[in-house]
């Protein structure tokens, strides 16, 4: 089993197959249009526009299960993040990622890539999530071009610190 092995809606619910993705890098993100790591979004937006042409996919998956900071439509979702930073690459369906409703994909996720190292940070990130839960909103995972998890980033690990990471899987 692997990431091509899932089905996912997009933001009008038409069902995506992920196995069109076979061949490409991609980044699998949790987001959210109201909470502290949003301008993420700028950077996601650079490094997709900067490795697109080498074969990096951005799959972002709003979620509204930390604070409810992301509680629009998906319509709305996708119309913010083009509007506010340029967003191009994919905006999916809003998902569930931890608990009884999360999504499949997440699921297998978070199997694939405990969190093993505590989360940098104070609060209520720190204090709450550890284990295979997803932390926070922004949780980062990589997934090389045969759709194996190659490695899971805390929400405090910004895109540019991504760089190195994909760039060895291109």
């Amino acid at each position: 089993m692997n990431v091509y092995d899932f089905n996912v809606l997009d933001s009008q619910g038409n069902k995506v197959e992920l196995k069109q993705y076979l061949g490409k890098v991609l980044l699998i993100v949790n987001t959210a249009t109201g909470c502290g790591f949003t301008p993420q979004y700028e950077g996601l937006e650079k490094l997709y526009q900067e490795l697109k042409p080498q074969g990096l996919e951005i799959l972002d998956f709003p979620c509204n299960q930390f604070l409810n900071q992301a509680p629009g439509t998906n319509k709305e979702i996708v119309e913010f993040c083009q509007l506010n930073y340029g967003v191009t690459f994919k905006t999916f369906g809003k998902i569930a990622v931890n608990g009884k409703n999360a999504d499949p994909l997440y699921v297998y996720l978070r199997k694939e890539k405990p969190l093993s190292e505590p989360v940098k940070g104070k609060g209520l990130i720190k204090k709450i999530f550890f284990g295979s839960k997803i932390e926070w909103n922004f949780t980062k995972f990589l997934i090389d071009k045969n759709g194996n998890v190659i490695k899971r980033f805390s929400p405090t690990v910004t895109p540019d610190q991504l760089i190195e990471d994909i760039k060895s899987l291109l």
